[in-house]
């Protein structure tokens, strides 16, 4: 009879241990997820604020068609993009759009004094830093899930219950880092 309540308390100890371990992975997902949707708001804000700084700058160089659309375009491919990697392109290619909407106006002294124009840097400027801290969170819980899927016991848990690896949001490629070359 003994024997029998060591197996029912062992299984009881296996049960406990598997409801609190899917239950922490719940969290971490949920977590995760959170994380993601803070991106998506700052990267929405950014994108709001483009159509407004291209205008503003067009009415001074309109000779810079080239430049207006290719920071149209990485916009509306950033709208479109669904994945994590798929968002990271995206939000490369419009990151050096703005450099070079950016380097243009440094030939422009009329409008960089524009009290529109430095309403709306200002505003993209920290709209960047909220985009970067919500990146920095969205990382960190990436981090904290795919640790806890990967060590043991939790990768049993993890198996069993097919939780998969998240991806990092980073800087995908060596042209985003650098700085936009412009010549006039």
């Amino acid at each position: 009879m003994n024997i029998v309540y060591i197996i029912l308390g062992i299984i009881a100890v296996v049960a406990i241990w598997a409801i609190i371990s899917y239950n922490g992975f719940i969290r971490l997902v949920n977590r995760t997820k959170e994380a993601w949707a803070d991106i998506d708001v700052q990267l929405k804000r950014r994108y709001d604020l483009i159509p407004n700084l291209v205008e503003t700058v067009k009415g001074y160089a309109t000779h810079e068609s080239a430049a207006f659309e290719n920071v149209t375009k990485a916009r509306a491919q950033a709208l479109g993009a669904q994945s994590v990697h798929d968002k990271e392109v995206a939000d490369n290619m419009v990151t050096s759009a703005l450099k070079t909407i950016f380097a243009v106006t440094e030939a422009y002294p009329d409008l960089k004094a524009n009290q529109n124009f430095l309403a709306l840097q200002a505003e993209l400027s920290d709209t960047e830093n909220k985009i970067q801290a919500a990146r920095r969170f969205y990382n960190s819980n990436v981090r904290d899930l795919n640790t806890a899927i990967e060590v043991f016991p939790g990768n049993i848990i993890a198996g069993v219950f097919n939780f998969g690896k998240q991806e990092f949001f980073e800087l995908g490629n060596d042209a985003a880092r650098e700085p936009v070359k412009v010549s006039f």
